[in-house]
């Protein structure tokens, strides 16, 4: 997978006075259009689904801007600020694919150790989670990985046969030190033959997670994963 970085600007504020968060996540990453308006969303949508279907034509471009621009909408009002498709390629021309999304929750704590602590306890009440405490780089953190099995109906199969499918999630709790926030690091994939790989490349983000850097620099990966 490509390891090369692209720098993000800070989580926007919706009216709550969020304050800055920054990133930095690797190539192949393509940002959903997330927009306060219906027309930002469109224009952001129609220009997102050209740069991630490069090599196709408005006969996908036209039916796809609608799809992604509605899908940022749901993700707006679930209170998103950030969100993207991962696509890698893999040996054998194949490619693996994620799905990264990024959520200040407003919290009732503004330590951020103390935070950490109430949502490692919290999350370790799960037999299912793997959860644990995590120091990086901008403070105390939470991992919370889980897999699990889907049982996939015979209506979406290409086979007509009930068929399960292993995903997983890799999610991350960070406080903000900066005030009462804590933004969740989100990845997901179906993609676990490369579990491993995704691992590493959320922990390489995670590095990179910086509560102070108010103004940054956007690039985009111009070609298809």
């Amino acid at each position: 997978m490509t390891t090369s970085a692209t720098t993000l600007p800070p989580v926007p504020s919706d009216g709550n006075d969020i304050p800055p968060l920054s990133f930095t996540v690797p190539e192949g990453f393509f940002t959903l259009p997330l927009a306060a308006t219906p027309d930002e969303r469109a224009a952001l949508a129609d220009a997102f689904v050209r740069e991630l279907y490069s090599r196709g034509d408005k006969a996908i471009w036209e039916p796809a801007a609608p799809y992604y621009s509605a899908i940022a909408e749901y993700m707006v009002d679930n209170g998103l600020s950030y969100s993207a498709m991962g696509l890698f390629s893999t040996e054998g021309s194949g490619v693996a694919q994620c799905a990264f999304t990024v959520a200040a929750v407003e919290t009732d704590q503004i330590d951020p150790e103390i935070a950490a602590q109430g949502i490692l306890a919290i999350l370790g009440k799960d037999q299912f989670n793997d959860a644990r405490w995590l120091d990086l780089p901008c403070g105390p953190a939470v991992t919370c990985v889980s897999l699990r099995e889907i049982v996939l109906s015979p209506k979406v199969t290409a086979s007509g046969e009930e068929a399960k499918l292993m995903t997983g999630q890799i999610q991350v709790h960070v406080p903000f030190p900066t005030g009462p926030y804590t933004a969740v690091f989100t990845l997901d994939t179906a993609s676990t033959e490369y579990w491993g790989e995704f691992c590493d490349m959320t922990m390489a983000i995670l590095q990179t997670v910086d509560f102070t850097v108010q103004e940054v620099s956007i690039q985009s990966s111009d070609s298809e994963g």
